[in-house]
């Protein structure tokens, strides 16, 4: 039985749909650079070349879309840099699959990840390595742009983001190479690495321009907050890519198949049941930014302008879920259906 066999409750999604108006300036250039970097087919590459996608795999993809659907108050700047970002992180994924899950070969995964952690350098300037493929040419580009003056702060905290992320790589292969499926408990945070998702409060930043006040964010209202942002993001992925993940590519990480492990229910009951975990995220990031997050804010003291920041940020967190609910439920790398969107 597939997911799509299941009669399905509807993923919650609160927020609206707010499209970045310059996607089609995003659109336009969409290719340039995924080519630049070696990783389409059929393209004038470096000596190294190893394609990741043919181009209409790429344009399957519509990461231009994922981009000003997250981002919709970013500028064309920022839009650009986030555009770029979000292409490496599927390269990087699609690349480990078809090198590594796919052939079960955890020794070459593991010397491919301890190179990609060698170009994590959060020291500006930093001499990185010579690259040697499409992956490790895109991220040696992006640390060379991804941490503007105004956000030097976020320079050690997305390279650990970017660290947990592929390493997490690594822990899915050995589960699937050992046919261990992740317990729930433990599940949720490791999702969260195994996503990215700590940088998407990075992403958030750099659209809006806003930051959670520093006085309130190690506070356990806001530490909340971001957790139920992050597993929003990746436990929907699950349920949207369950038929790629679980039936053409093997994968044991994959929140369906770990409610159902863990709870010892069939995938008829697991697929609603994950659904309804994904949306109780949700509820929860709804209840601490209504409910919770208002007390925190008058208890300390936060003046206009921090305020003013705070509810900045936030909407642009809402835009970011609203923008992965709507391509996880429209984009051909998730699903055929006929849903149209903005553009």
């Amino acid at each position: 039985m597939t997911v799509r066999a299941v009669e399905l409750p509807r993923l919650w999604m609160p927020y609206p749909l707010r499209v970045n108006p310059y996607l089609s300036a995003l659109h336009e250039e969409s290719e340039s650079w995924a080519r630049e970097m070696g990783m389409l087919a059929g393209d004038e590459g470096p000596p190294d070349h190893r394609p990741i996608w043919t181009r209409s795999t790429f344009h399957a993809m519509t990461v231009d879309q994922l981009t000003a659907w997250t981002l919709p108050d970013a500028s064309l700047a920022g839009l650009r840099l986030n555009h770029r970002f979000n292409i490496w992180a599927l390269a990087w994924d699609d690349y480990f699959a078809a090198a590594f899950k796919q052939t079960g070969d955890l020794p070459g995964a593991l010397v491919f990840t301890a190179r990609l952690h060698a170009f994590l350098r959060p020291e500006q300037g930093a001499r990185l390595p010579e690259p040697t493929n499409a992956v490790e040419r895109g991220i040696a580009d992006l640390q060379q742009r991804l941490f503007p003056p105004r956000l030097a702060h976020w320079r050690h905290e997305f390279n650990r983001a970017l660290a947990k992320y592929i390493d997490a790589g690594v822990e899915e292969l050995a589960n699937s190479r050992s046919g261990r499926i992740p317990h729930l408990i433990d599940y949720a945070p490791f999702r969260r690495e195994s996503f990215a998702a700590y940088t998407a409060p990075y992403s958030v930043e750099l659209a809006t321009g806003a930051r959670i006040p520093e006085q309130i964010r190690n506070s356990r209202t806001v530490r909340a907050l971001l957790d139920a942002f992050m597993d929003v993001m990746g436990l929907a992925n699950d349920i949207a890519s369950y038929e790629r993940e679980v039936n053409e590519e093997r994968d044991v990480n994959n929140l369906v198949l770990v409610v159902g492990t863990s709870l010892g229910i069939t995938l008829h009951d697991a697929v609603p049941a994950a659904l309804n975990l994904v949306n109780a995220r949700l509820r929860d990031f709804e209840h601490l930014r209504q409910s919770e997050l208002p007390l925190l804010v008058r208890r300390s003291g936060l003046d206009h302008g921090e305020r003013a920041e705070l509810e900045t940020w936030l909407h642009g967190a809402e835009g970011f879920l609203a923008g992965l609910h709507a391509w996880y439920t429209g984009a051909p790398r998730y699903t055929s259906s006929d849903v149209s969107y903005p553009t």
